[in-house]
């Protein structure tokens, strides 16, 4: 493991539910580089270092692997998964592509009021850019944007495809590769496009500002490949 503040573990207080706080402290781990990718997982290492038995730690190791965060090994335990490549970054977007802008205009075309309000508040929970570029700033600003992406799938009224984006967990892999790279700012810009777009009610201009969104995303990452 990397040595600094933002890349160690630290012990947990005897009260705290010991695997949610195994889990949020592995996984902000994984997520700022403090275990290489690629890398094995000890955990009897963490254990020591959290000061907890080997269960809780093996409990969130399970829900990393459901988030594709790590990968068990064969009678070897765990280790980190790789980052994506390019070409699995271009994937997942044409995937994205496939799904979300279509979708976008289908969430415009079935605004009410309830999902007006809804898009806006969900944009309140992140009004401005993350002060710092490290995964314990940019936490909220990578869950604010799954959510609102889920949120406009969920208006859009198809369950399949929620559950086609929903496992590609695409929102923690690309923050690992923007890692150190801020993008808050303009990210947020381009949500309130979107929710402006969909709340106008018109299909067209959702379906472009998601596209323009998704676009932007993509080029931005692949550019620092």
């Amino acid at each position: 493991m990397k040595p600094g503040a933002e890349r160690g573990l630290v012990a947990l207080p005897a009260r705290q539910v010991l695997a949610d706080g195994v889990y949020e402290q592995l996984r902000a781990l994984i997520m700022n580089d403090g275990i290489a990718p690629g890398a094995r997982v000890n955990i009897d290492e963490i254990a020591r270092e959290l000061g907890v038995s080997g269960t809780p730690v093996r409990e969130a190791l399970a829900r990393l692997e459901s988030e594709e965060l790590v990968s068990r090994l064969p009678l070897r335990g765990y280790r980190v998964t790789e980052l994506l490549s390019r070409r699995e970054v271009d994937d997942m977007y044409s995937l994205r592509m496939l799904l979300e802008p279509p979708s976008a205009g289908l969430a415009a075309k079935a605004m009410s009021d309830g999902h007006s309000a809804a898009l806006r508040a969900e944009l309140a929970t992140c009004p401005a850019a993350p002060a710092h570029d490290a995964y314990s700033d940019y936490k909220a600003l990578t869950a604010h944007d799954a959510r609102l992406h889920e949120l406009v799938l969920r208006i859009a009224g198809n369950a399949a495809v929620e559950q086609a984006f929903a496992r590609t967990h695409c929102h923690l892999h690309f923050f690992r590769l923007n890692y150190n790279q801020p993008f808050g700012e303009q990210t947020i810009s381009e949500h309130r496009d979107i929710v402006e777009a969909l709340v106008s009610g018109s299909a067209v201009a959702a379906r472009k500002a998601m596209a323009a969104h998704l676009e932007v995303a993509r080029d931005r990452l692949l550019s620092r490949m």
